[in-house]
C-alpha cells in the first residue's frame, strides 16, 4: 500500500539527505518538500500527505519551522498526517510528545530509523481501519479486518495492494521491500502567466512541465531539463538537445515548486543533478554532460553543491 509524504526542512542537503533514505521503501511516495512555515503549509493542504518529515528546530530562523505547524494544520484538515520529527536538537523531545508527534529522530536520519518509524505508522494505521471496519456475516468477513474500508482512509495514495502490516512480526517484510528503489511520483506542473497550478499526482507518467503563453500550450518532460537560467523575472529553461524556452517565472518560484533532481547552485542557476558530468570546486563550477557549458556555483549555495556530490556517490558508483 502506498503512502505519501512531504519533506519540511529549511536545509535543502537534509531535504535530499531524508528523501535518498525514504527511496528505499518501496510504500512511501515522495509528493513534495517546503523550506518555510507558509511553503509547507501549503504543499501539506494540497497534498495531504500521510506523512510529514519535520525540522523543528531550523538553522535559518525566519523559516519559522517549528511544532506550531502542526497546530495550524488542526485548523484546517480533518485528519492531520502523521508527523515524524527529524531535528539535531534532542531538547525539544518533550514539547514534540504533547503534540502526539509519531517519531522523534535525531539527525543524521538513517534507514534504522526510518524502518522503526514506518513500521509504527502502519501498525497504527492497520488499527485505525481494523476499529473503523464493519464486520460482515457473509462470506466477505473471511477478508482481513486491515484492508477493509481502506477508500475512506483519507491519506491513501492509491488502491490498497497488500494488506498493511498488523505487528512487528512483519518486521521481515519491510527488510525484503527497503532495498526497491520508488521513482519520485510524476507531478503535472502548468507554467501560467499568472500563476503556476500544480495538479494531482500521477504515478503513471513522467513530470510534466506546461508554458502557456496566450493559449500556446508548450509541454516539456522535467528530465529533459538540464538547467534553468534566471533572466530578471523570467526563467530561461535549457533542455538536453540544445534548445531554450522561456517562462515567465522567476528562478525562486522554480526551486519553490520543484524538488529533486532539481538544485539551486547559483542565484542564477538551478541544476539538473542527473546531468551533470563534473564538479570543479576549486573553480566553483559545474559541467553540463554533453555539452561545454559551464555553470558557476556560489559559497551561499556550497552544501547543495556537496548534496549533490553525495547524491551521485551513493549510487553505483566507483572511484579511481
Amino acid at each position: 500500500m502506498k503512502h505519501s509524504y512531504v519533506i519540511v526542512d529549511d536545509n535543502p542537503h537534509s531535504v535530499l539527505k531524508t528523501q535518498a533514505i525514504a527511496a528505499r521503501f518501496q510504500d512511501l511516495v515522495f509528493v513534495g518538500a517546503a523550506h518555510n512555515f507558509e511553503d509547507a503549509l501549503d504543499v501539506i493542504l494540497e497534498h495531504k500527505p500521510a506523512i510529514v518529515f519535520l525540522e523543528i528546530n531550523p538553522e535559518d530562523t525566519t523559516s519559522k519551522l517549528s511544532l506550531s505547524l502542526v497546530s495550524e494544520l488542526y485548523r484546517y484538515l480533518r485528519q492531520v498526517p502523521k508527523i515524524i520529527v527529524t531535528t539535531q536538537d534532542k531538547s525539544l523531545a518533550y514539547d514534540a510528545i504533547k503534540y502526539e508527534v509519531l517519531d522523534y529522530c535525531i539527525k543524521p536520519l538513517t534507514n534504522s530509523d526510518l524502518r522503526k518509524a514506518f513500521l509504527r505508522f502502519e501498525l497504527g494505521f492497520a488499527q485505525q481501519v481494523d476499529t473503523s471496519a464493519p464486520v460482515a456475516e457473509s462470506a466477505a468477513s473471511t477478508v482481513p479486518a486491515a484492508t477493509t474500508g481502506v477508500k475512506d482512509y483519507p491519506f491513501i495514495v492509491d488502491e490498497p495492494e497488500d494488506a498493511p502490516i498488523e505487528d512487528a512480526s512483519h518486521i521481515a517484510v519491510i527488510d525484503a521491500i527497503v532495498d526497491v528503489a520508488e521513482e519520485m511520483p510524476m507531478t503535472e506542473l502548468i507554467v501560467d502567466e499568472p500563476s503556476l497550478v500544480v495538479e494531482s499526482a500521477k504515478d503513471d507518467k513522467p513530470l510534466i512541465i506546461c508554458v502557456k503563453s496566450y493559449g500556446d500550450y508548450r509541454f516539456i518532460e522535467a528530465n529533459d531539463i538540464c538547467y534553468l537560467q534566471a533572466d530578471n523575472n523570467s526563467t530561461d529553461i535549457h533542455l538536453y538537445n540544445g534548445e531554450m524556452i522561456t517562462a515567465f517565472k522567476t528562478l525562486k518560484h522554480f526551486e519553490t515548486v520543484l524538488s529533486s533532481p532539481f538544485v539551486r547552485i547559483h542565484n542564477s542557476y538551478i541544476v539538473n543533478i542527473d546531468y551533470v558530468s563534473r564538479i570543479h570546486t576549486g573553480n566553483s563550477v559545474c559541467y553540463i554532460k554533453g555539452t561545454t557549458t559551464k555553470l558557476p556555483f556560489s559559497k551561499s549555495y556550497k552544501e547543495n553543491v556537496d548534496a549533490i556530490i553525495s547524491s551521485i556517490t551513493n549510487g553505483n558508483y566507483l572511484e579511481i
